[in-house]
């Protein structure tokens, strides 16, 4: 994912809002892998992002952890799609 932002500030290290990486995805196997790592986030320095919207912040079909360190670097954890019972593997 590339963002992009008109709010440059130079002269800052990192700034979310300036240009470069803030947001990294990354797929998990499954729905527990993602609940782990959600419910780990914030005893190993991580604060839980759209915690009000936990697991569909990203939609209602999007299960996913938003959480982010100290400096601001996100990273979204994404679980694969379910399939349902008329669809095949």
């Amino acid at each position: 994912m590339v963002e992009q932002s008109s709010a440059v500030r130079p002269g800052l290290p990192y700034d979310r809002l300036r240009p470069g990486l803030n947001h990294l995805a990354v797929h998990a196997p499954d729905r527990g892998t993602v609940d782990r790592i959600q419910a780990a986030g914030p005893a190993n320095g991580w604060q839980r992002l759209f915690a009000d919207r936990y697991p569909h912040a990203g939609g209602a079909e999007h299960y996913a952890a938003y959480l982010a360190d100290t400096a601001g670097f996100e990273v979204e954890v994404v679980a694969p799609a379910e399939r349902g019972p008329d669809l095949e593997a």
